[in-house]
């Protein structure tokens, strides 16, 4: 059962971000951490994704996939990622490595897909990277696409998650303006969902509404805004989101099978006019409550639970990325439960697209910046 519980108080710490070849050491409510630059250069990053051998691949909101090399250096764009519309919210988005990524050397991606006329959606592809020093994609597919499309450039999500059996989970936007975004409370449109699909796009027979009449099988939750950040639990391996509230009103949600998270509806916001939505309220009988929101809006984006032993006195934590009000913040949970937030490089100034832990077991986070980074964070020596 999900639960609401009320913001704790922010704790803004001093972190200012030097040059790239320098790291700096900050002082935080837990530990004393090492924030070191490992890329720079990046036009707007929106994902990273973690290589076997120790490279970064790294997406580009304006269409471009970049190979990063441990050392730092942004080689040329990656042949083959699909014509994206790089409008508005709208671009290349988010990336991840099939779970069997060393056999099959597939990568997933999101994206803003051109419709007909001046419509748009999210799609996901995927592609197999060619092993060399200057990869390409080849044998690109496309394995999902939002519908309707719309003619929007807002509030396309979104975010890939695998979980442990095999699935793939796609948390999607509503596309944002009024007479589209009710659709996330429609059960024959993608806008406002999150999805349940398998890795070549078909539909697990399981899924919530499977076989209901009118219903899209794809889809697993409804009822939510514009989902910028996805995570799995490391212990329960459920899958976690975060949305962007309107004025307010940013949600963490665990979207079960079937449940419907209320937008438009109920939502702790209002109208950026300052009018109600929906009913005015913020939660309605049928309807799921978050266990976490902000209110003024933070802008939730990336999310990552932190288990790794660079930083033993974070594990257990959970971190979120703010664009509204940039910074990185840490989330302490007993359970489903939040009991405790600190906001950490509030002075770094710069919009945190994602937030990921490396196979190093240092947290990464990249800045939504036309001079964008990739930031390692490690424990202070």
């Amino acid at each position: 059962m999900t639960r609401l519980v009320p913001p704790f108080a922010i704790l803004a710490l001093a972190a200012t971000l030097s040059g790239a070849a320098s790291a700096e050491t900050i002082g935080t409510e837990a530990v004393e951490i090492e924030v070191e630059t490992v890329a720079s250069g990046l036009k707007h990053p929106w994902g990273v994704a973690f290589l076997p051998d120790g490279n970064f691949l790294v997406t580009e909101r304006p269409g471009q996939l970049r190979l990063v090399t441990a050392e730092g250096r942004v080689r040329d764009a990656i042949y083959g990622v699909p014509e994206v519309v790089a409008r508005g919210q709208g671009g290349l988005l988010d990336i991840a490595l099939d779970p069997d990524f060393e056999e099959n050397r597939l990568v997933y991606l999101t994206y803003a897909e051109k419709g007909e006329g001046n419509t748009n959606g999210t799609a996901v592809a995927r592609g197999e990277l060619t092993e060399s020093m200057s990869p390409q994609l080849r044998n690109v597919e496309v394995i999902f696409r939002q519908e309707p499309k719309k003619a929007s450039d807002l509030h396309f999500g979104s975010r890939l998650v695998f979980d442990n059996d095999g699935h793939l989970f796609v948390a999607l936007g509503e596309r944002s303006r009024i007479g589209m975004r009710e659709e996330a409370q429609e059960l024959n449109s993608h806008l406002g969902k999150v999805v349940r699909i398998f890795p070549d796009g078909s539909v697990p027979e399981d899924n919530p509404f499977v076989g209901e009449d009118g219903a899209l099988p794809e889809i697993w939750s409804y009822g939510h805004r514009n989902q910028q950040g996805a995570a799995l639990h490391p212990e329960t391996g459920v899958l976690w989101t975060n949305e962007h509230g309107p004025r307010g009103g940013d949600e963490i949600n665990i979207p079960e099978a079937g449940k419907n998270y209320g937008w438009p509806v109920v939502s702790h916001g209002v109208e950026y006019s300052g009018q109600k939505i929906g009913t005015g309220e913020s939660s309605a009988p049928g309807m799921e409550d978050p266990i976490y929101h902000w209110t003024p809006s933070i802008g939730v984006s990336g999310m990552a639970f932190y288990t790794g032993d660079v930083i033993p006195e974070w594990q257990g934590s959970l971190f979120v990325g703010g664009l509204a009000r940039p910074g990185l913040y840490r989330l302490t949970l007993d359970g489903e439960d939040v009991t405790g937030e600190e906001k950490l490089l509030a002075d770094m100034g710069a919009r945190i697209r994602d937030v990921r832990q490396g196979p190093d077991g240092a947290l990464y986070i990249l800045t939504d910046e036309e001079d964008g980074k990739l930031i390692r964070i490690t424990k202070a020596e």
